[in-house]
Order: C-alpha cells, then structure tokens, then sequence
C-alpha cells in the first residue's frame, strides 16, 4: 500500500515562492520510495541573520509510527539545504527501517 504522505511547509520571514515549495515537496516526497511508513513531513524555511552567505537554513521533521526523524542543513540556497537535509533523513529512515524490521 502506498500512501502519500502529508507535508506542510512553513516558511519563516519570508514568503516562499511556488516553484520552490514544489521543489521541496517533490524531494520530501521521494522519502516514501525508502519507506512508505511515513505520517507526515514538516518543513521549515527560515532566512537566518548570519551575515554569510550560507544564511538559508532548511529544517525537515518526519513523523513515522512510534518516532520521529530530524535533519537541519544550513546552505547557500533553499534547494541545496533542502537536498542535503533529505540526504540525511534517507539515512535515518533505511537505519529506522532496518532496525524496526520492516521491509
């Protein structure tokens, strides 16, 4: 059975434009090929005051049964936070598979 998780996303201080909360829904999306245990995704953009230029800060929280998963990744731009977020919880969610059992 293949579900499609819910996924909110928030951006903070800033409003975030189509084109870049479908990017991050399609990557959180892919999360469910490694498991399709996955409740619900939340998502947080925020600009942070950092006067570097690695000041766009992507935080990602998965629901799965009986856990949650988190990864906060603070890069140049959205879509590169983004991505090596989702690196990380694809790594928590195969280690969370494999220890849980499941297929």
């Amino acid at each position: 059975m293949f579900l499609c998780m819910q996924v909110k996303i928030h951006s903070i201080h800033f409003d975030a434009d189509s084109k870049l909360v479908h990017f991050v829904q399609g990557r959180v999306d892919k999360l469910n090929q490694f498991y399709d245990g996955i409740i619900e995704g939340e998502v947080f953009l925020r600009l942070d005051n950092a006067s570097n230029h690695e000041n766009k800060v992507a935080e990602i929280r998965l629901s799965l049964p009986g856990n949650e998963l988190f990864a906060k990744r603070q890069c140049k731009s959205f879509e590169e936070a983004t991505d090596t977020a989702i690196e990380a919880l694809r790594r928590q969610v195969r280690k969370y598979k494999s220890k849980h059992g499941h297929a």
